[in-house]
This record gives C-alpha cells, sequence and structure tokens, in this order.
C-alpha cells in the first residue's frame, strides 16, 4: 500500500482531491462506442474514511450521473465543474463503498497543456492522464498520492482492440462486441490509470513485454523497439527489479505530440517509429518511468523532477550502455544549453505552470549525473536501487530522497541539495 504523505505545501491543483478518504479498490465496467464516443459506465469504489464525514467529492468530468449509492444505500448529490459532491452522509472512520452510475461523451479535461485525458483518435481512443486527466472518463479521488488497485472491464466493437492497464484475465466475444477485462493488483495513482482502443495486433518485445500496433506499423515496431529487451535488462541491473507483471507498449495510428505514460503501459505515436530507431531516447525515457514515476509516485506535483530528471537521465545511461555519448557528454552539452537560459527555476519546486518545463528533465537529469560524479557509480547506483525497492509501489518526496542520499553522502549533502535542488541558479558540474 502507499503511504500516506501530509504536506505543508499548497497543492498545485486545489480543487482535486478530497483528503477525507483514501481509495483502496476501483472497478470500472465501461460500455464505449466508438463511432459516436458514448460512454455508459459504473464505477464501485472501497474506500477508507480518514476522519467522520459528512459529505465526500470525486473527481468526474462532463457526465450525465444517474445515480450514486454509499454503501448500497442511494445518496443525493451534486454535479458541476468537475466535482461530484455526495451529501448528506455519515461516515465514521472506517471502510466505505461508493457506485457512481454515469454516461455521456468523454472530453479531455483542459489544462494549461491542452486537453487531458480521453481523446477520440481517428479511429479509436488513447488516454494520456497527467497530471488531472483522470475525471475525463472515471469518477476518481484525482491526488497523485492516493494509489489503488483496479479491475478495468470495457466492451466496445469486436473489430477493436482494447488495451488498459493491468493484466489481461478474461475476454468475451458476442457477434458486435467484445468485452475485455484487466486487473491491475499494484497500487496505481488514478492519472496512470489509461484505456487504448484501435484496430491493433499484437507483437512480442520479450519475456513479459508486448506491443500492440496498426498492422501497417509491424516492421518499423519490430525494430524501433527491438533493443527494449537489451534497455529492460540494463535499467533492471542499476534500477532495481522491475516493478510489475509486464510491460505494453502501444503505438497509434496517428501522430502524437509526445509519448504518454501510464502504469505498466507506454503509449508511442506513429510519428515515434521511423524504422531507424530514431526515438530510441523516449523508448528508454517511457520505460525508465515504470518505475520512477508509476512504481515510484510523487505524492506532491511540485516534486515531479523525482519522475522526469530520472527518466531523462535514464536516457543518457541508455546511450553510454548502447554505444553512444556518455552520460558526462550528454551532461556537459545540456550544462551548456541550460546555463544560457534565465536562471529563474527551482528544481524542486517548479510551480504548476512549469510542470513540463524541460528544466525539469534536463536539470533533474544534471542532479542526478552531478550526484552520481559525487558519489562514484557504486554508491550511486547502489543508492537508486535503495531508493526504488525502499518505496516500491509508493508515494515519495524530495526530503525522502534527500533523507536517502545522506546515507550515502552525510558530508557533502547540505550544500548540494541547497544549490541543485532549491537554488534558482544552475550549480557548475562537479
Amino acid at each position: 500500500m502507499s503511504r500516506v504523505l501530509s504536506t505543508t505545501h499548497r497543492p498545485y491543483f486545489p480543487a482535486h482531491g478530497d483528503d477525507g478518504y483514501r481509495t483502496g479498490h476501483y472497478d470500472l465496467c465501461l460500455d464505449y462506442r466508438v463511432g459516436n464516443n458514448r460512454l455508459d459506465a459504473v464505477a464501485r469504489i472501497s474506500a477508507v474514511a480518514v476522519r467522520p464525514l459528512d459529505r465526500l467529492s470525486l473527481d468526474l468530468g462532463a457526465f450525465r450521473v444517474g445515480k450514486v449509492l454509499v454503501d448500497g444505500r442511494t445518496a443525493r448529490f451534486t454535479h458541476r465543474e468537475g466535482k461530484l459532491r455526495v451529501s448528506p452522509v455519515r461516515l465514521r472512520p472506517g471502510p466505505f463503498t461508493v457506485e457512481v452510475r454515469y454516461a455521456g461523451s468523454p472530453r479531455p479535461v483542459s489544462s494549461p497543456w491542452g486537453g487531458l485525458g480521453w481523446e477520440q483518435l481517428a479511429d479509436g481512443v488513447i488516454v494520456a492522464g497527467q497530471p488531472t486527466g483522470a475525471p475525463s472518463w472515471f469518477p476518481c479521488n484525482d491526488r497523485p498520492d492516493d494509489k489503488a488497485s483496479y479491475r478495468i472491464e470495457v466492451t466496445a466493437a469486436s473489430p477493436y482492440t482494447v488495451v488498459a492497464t493491468g493484466e489481461p484475465v478474461e475476454r468475451r466475444r458476442t457477434a458486435a462486441a467484445t468485452t475485455w477485462v484487466y486487473e491491475q493488483a499494484e497500487p496505481m495513482a488514478p492519472y496512470l490509470a489509461s484505456v487504448q482502443i484501435g484496430r491493433y495486433q499484437q507483437t512480442g518485445l520479450g519475456p513479459r513485454m508486448r506491443a500492440f500496433h496498426p498492422a501497417k506499423l509491424a516492421r518499423r515496431v519490430r525494430n524501433d523497439f527491438g533493443r527494449q529487451d537489451r534497455m529492460m535488462a540494463a535499467f533492471t541491473e542499476r534500477f532495481g527489479p522491475y516493478p510489475f507483471a509486464s510491460y505494453t507498449v502501444v503505438v497509434t495510428e496517428d501522430e502524437l505530440e509526445i509519448p504518454v505514460e501510464a502504469q505498466g503501459m507506454s503509449i508511442f505515436g506513429a510519428n515515434h517509429v521511423d524504422g531507424a530507431r530514431g526515438q530510441e531516447r523516449l523508448v528508454a525515457h517511457e520505460l525508465a518511468h515504470q518505475w520512477f514515476g508509476n512504481s515510484l509516485t510523487v505524492a506532491d506535483w511540485r516534486d515531479i523532477w523525482l519522475h522526469e530528471g530520472f527518466a531523462a537521465y535514464a536516457e543518457w545511461i541508455w546511450s553510454e550502455v548502447s554505444g553512444g555519448p556518455s552520460s558526462a557528454q550528454h551532461a556537459a552539452h545540456w550544462h551548456r544549453r541550460l546555463a544560457a537560459l534565465p536562471q529563474d527555476f527551482v528544481l524542486a519546486d517548479p510551480g504548476a505552470r512549469r510542470l513540463f518545463d524541460d528544466r525539469v528533465y534536463k536539470r533533474g537529469a544534471l542532479t542526478l549525473h552531478a550526484l552520481r560524479t559525487t558519489l562514484g557509480d557504486l554508491a550511486f547506483f547502489s543508492m537508486l536501487r535503495a531508493w526504488t525497492g525502499e518505496n516500491r509501489h509508493g508515494s515519495v518526496t524530495t526530503e525522502m530522497f534527500a533523507d536517502l542520499v545522506r546515507e550515502y553522502a552525510p558530508r557533502s549533502s547540505e550544500t548540494f541539495f541547497a544549490s541543485w535542488l532549491y537554488g534558482p541558479r544552475l550549480p557548475p558540474l562537479p
């Protein structure tokens, strides 16, 4: 189970989430029609109240809610501006269940970075939930630190393949439609839950690794992901055991601006496969997120460098492992680039609008390279394996990472953190 971690900071997205309870399990039953983008759904949520509650809220997009039940009893509710408020309820601290029956046409949640969540493709669906897109398709406690297990059941027309987060456990086919059932046993944040729908075929990529893609992209996919088994081995050696039962890649027929991460899954656009491994750094980046972002998930979005900085550094590690430029060469290049930018960026608290600023990625990677240079490879990678092992499937903060680093470098760590994590000016590389 994920740890409950408090923060004294104001959250970046205060309208999302409810701190009165913690979810334990989501059971989502979805009936989706691709042609007219129609979703009829039932969500059953098991949760635990952490204090007496006379109301509770869930995050949910622009659907028509037909009925809400709390512990099997019909409850009153209001639903507006993305918030489903259920009241009055009388809940003592302890377990309870909520059932929400809803329907409508899913559409992305608005954000400073465009629409997030459930989005129609030319012939199918992609879900890109980070950071606040989960309510676009199911009612949830939309906090990154509220992780739960999931069962996702999706019924769609039989020509389509449905790929969801978790392990496939059942498939039922009728004349016109097929029901796909996936179960995600490891705790998962709502934004990492995903459903992908398209006319896909499956290709094996190695032990416990598979790709779903349009048939016409088969040759490119086999080539561009052809070294993923070597990549998995390299990351397992450096980061510790792969944290999930399997790994799935989805390549859409549409072009995507950037790849998308989900738990145990990465989604790429047709433009990310060229048959020449031209985007292999992105393959490495998304795979690394399974450790840094999906197994270890930030408790607060201000610490997103713990996701993106680590995944960006994994790109440099794969580069040196696979015969490309070394991590030191990448670090020198990006240090020059970042030194030429305004020195007004705090890595450990970039601000909500800078959540996906390139400096989160590159300065985060530089911070890790500086730490590796300071500690040496043996201590650095021992520390990384301890980080992923001690916090497996949990919630993490920058302070937790700093505490672990202090065990490996107690003398120099305070100056290091002050300059690299909390100082706006980019420090020199050691």
